[in-house]
């Protein structure tokens, strides 16, 4: 095989400098991107606000509110419930992080894919993964 595969591109030739240059621009506009979405939060809340709880933009826990008076803290059952409310509260705000995210990188993937799908998926979760592992929930 000793044809020249970019033979088939026509005289211009392939420009691989041009190739290069317009993914390092995406690429600065997807770091910028999540800079950002790292600086805006979004809340998540349960049981008519008891339990409020915080995450930035890529969907990183900030705060966890429990609202006073709520639970008493001496029933088991009752501190069975809390936890599972703060699981309910940060998936509900996740959830809203991960649409804000969406939105903010939708554009950005949609021009990795004009290169030929070389950028896959530009969620959040590719920018350190998900706080849910470390934290067992």
């Amino acid at each position: 095989m000793s044809q020249n595969p970019f033979d088939a591109l026509g005289s211009g030739g392939f420009d691989m400098d041009a190739l290069l240059q317009q993914a390092q621009q995406m690429q600065e506009q997807l770091q910028n991107a999540q800079a950002q979405l790292m600086e805006q939060t979004v809340e998540g809340t349960v049981a008519g606000g008891a339990i409020t709880v915080s995450v930035n933009g890529v969907g990183e826990l900030m705060s966890v509110n429990i609202a006073a008076g709520q639970f008493d803290g001496t029933d088991s059952d009752d501190l069975a419930d809390l936890g599972d409310m703060v699981v309910a509260a940060y998936r509900d705000a996740k959830a809203k992080a991960e649409a804000m995210a969406s939105q903010a990188m939708g554009p950005l993937a949609g021009g990795l894919e004009g290169l030929g799908g070389l950028g896959g998926s530009a969620g959040p979760d590719t920018a350190g993964g998900s706080p849910s592992a470390s934290l067992g929930f």
